[in-house]
């Protein structure tokens, strides 16, 4: 070989729309994740052992999805239990759980999956130093559900606009539940269990983040995430969808877009916006408050004495439902208000009083033995 003669440069190239670059590091990444005959979900993981799967998480998976195997468990082993689930590969002697039997059933998932969390921040303002913060773990589907209920009492108000001459009222969200819990489902769905990043969910005063890491999967990118009618023909944990869709925590594959965007249209709320960077390192959906919710809220300021049918109207899902059960129970204790509330923790349901205290909707009369709490 002659010694000036330059050697060719292997290199990959893509096709995006109408233009064909070179690969980057990102792009070649996915492409060779693309081509795993195996998808991420469903491979064994060898740094784990059966013992790591809670039979009884599985017993309430299998009840809450109605399956016939319920009735089986009481027949068979813990092993053939989780062969008949295909949440296990390998023989007999040396069994090892799937990703998905881990992601599901593990107690502590994160223990394979670090950081695999759901980070709710709550920004009192628009600068961001001021917050509030809660973090997530546990299964995922466990994961979803337990931050969907905490944004949906921390987070949703419905307001009722009277309009003259007519009987009935308009009656919106300041954003419409449908749209969070799409937008947090597919990122749970679509995320890295590989990539060490929370789902972030950040809340400010009148928009909504829900982020999650890497980006979407081929042929979505960010010049067309937000046409109207693109789908994704490749799925990142699609054994992991199907669960979540028999939790009916989604409805199915390529639903999640025509949805968020149908639940902020009927609840008049401006259009969602999607985001992703050239590499599909992240994934943003932005849902904006609704504009008119943002101008009541704006006009509506607490008020002395008895709680006033407009204060009442902007108070969140979680406080309206804290205060009918004061009201329904005058001088309830703090520790007797659980059993009305399964769904609220006690710090919670402690944190929602000082709250209405702080508004002067209720307040505390008696002894700290025997006092309790009643409507102002």
């Amino acid at each position: 070989m002659s010694l000036g003669k330059k050697v060719a440069e292997s290199a990959y190239y893509i096709r995006r729309n109408a233009i064909t670059k070179r690969a980057t590091v990102t792009d070649e990444r996915g492409l060779m994740k693309m081509a795993n005959d195996i998808p991420f979900d469903d491979r064994v993981n060898h740094n784990a052992s059966i013992d790591d799967l809670n039979v009884q998480l599985v017993r309430q998976y299998l009840y809450a999805v109605k399956s016939a195997l319920l009735d089986e468990m009481s027949r068979i082993t813990s092993k053939e239990l989780f062969r008949r689930m295909n949440i296990v590969g390998g023989p007999d002697e040396g069994m090892k759980p799937k990703n998905i039997g881990l992601m599901l059933f593990s107690d502590d998932p994160q223990k394979f999956f670090p950081r695999t969390t759901i980070d709710v921040v709550k920004y009192k303002d628009d600068v961001g130093d001021d917050f509030d913060e809660k973090i997530f773990t546990g299964p995922a589907h466990e994961q979803v559900r337990a931050a969907l209920v905490y944004i949906k009492n921390l987070v949703i108000v419905e307001y009722v606009h009277k309009v003259d001459g007519r009987a009935e009222a308009d009656r919106f969200f300041n954003y419409p539940y449908a749209a969070i819990e799409e937008s947090l489902v597919n990122a749970v769905y679509h995320r890295s269990y590989e990539k060490r990043e929370p789902i972030e969910v950040r809340i400010y005063p009148d928009k909504i983040y829900v982020i999650s890491y890497p980006g979407p999967m081929p042929p979505l990118g960010k010049d067309n995430i937000n046409e109207p009618n693109v789908t994704p023909h490749c799925y990142r944990n699609s054994r992991l969808g199907d669960s979540l869709k028999e939790l009916e925590l989604t409805e199915g594959r390529c639903t999640g877009f025509p949805k968020i965007r149908r639940a902020l249209k009927n609840n008049g709320s401006p259009a969602p916006v999607f985001e992703t960077d050239d590499d599909r390192e992240y994934f943003m959906v932005t849902l904006k408050i609704n504009p008119r919710a943002q101008e009541m809220a704006a006009k509506i300021a607490p008020s002395r004495g008895r709680l006033s049918e407009g204060l009442s109207e902007v108070l969140s899902e979680g406080l309206k439902s804290l205060l009918r059960i004061i009201q329904e129970n005058p001088g309830i204790k703090a520790k007797n208000l659980s059993p009305h509330l399964k769904d609220r923790p006690i710090k919670t349901i402690e944190r929602q009083i000082k709250i209405l205290v702080d508004k002067e909707l209720i307040e505390r009369r008696g002894s700290r033995k025997t006092g309790g709490y009643f409507i102002k």
